[in-house]
């Protein structure tokens, strides 16, 4: 499995990743999945210092993705980023998630960020433990902040420092 930059050429299979997630899980707290359009506008909106990668086997298919997005819009938090990593069901346990993680924290810490922030949703343990496993610790716990398929969901908040 390598690891690239994300371009408009992957919107389908991110779209694929994704769409799952949010019909079928607590992963994303999305309630209406994307269109190609919405995956592609996505894609061109992170580049730069707030890259998407894609994790690739060896037979080209795109088995997860991940990206660093701005943690929030005023510029006191222009130094923190918050990272986001799907992988896709079939693909799970390959260790395409530590890899791509792992490749986020490499691109904050190349780009001078000062801290990155996962956002986790509580009954994500597979998530909470990647992070974990990569360095991040414990920062919080939102409780019951959002609501899908009738349920509160608390979210957990990780952190690592770069």
């Amino acid at each position: 499995m390598h690891l690239r930059l994300a371009t408009a050429a992957d919107a389908e299979a991110i779209r694929a990743i994704y769409n799952v997630e949010v019909v079928g899980s607590t992963a994303t707290f999305d309630l209406v999945p994307r269109s190609l359009e919405e995956q592609e506008e996505w894609i061109a909106n992170h580049d730069g210092v707030h890259p998407a990668v894609v994790a690739v086997t060896g037979a080209g298919v795109v088995a997860g993705f991940g990206s660093l997005s701005p943690y929030r819009h005023r510029p006191a938090y222009a130094t923190t980023v918050e990272d986001s990593v799907y992988v896709d069901r079939a693909h799970r346990g390959e260790g395409a998630g530590r890899t791509i993680l792992e490749e986020l924290v490499r691109l904050a810490t190349s780009h001078g960020f000062h801290t990155m922030v996962a956002r986790v949703a509580g009954d994500n343990e597979a998530s909470i433990g990647l992070h974990r496993a990569c360095g991040f610790e414990p920062a919080g716990v939102e409780r019951e902040i959002g609501r899908k398929f009738g349920h509160w969901l608390d979210v957990h908040v990780l952190q690592r420092m770069l």
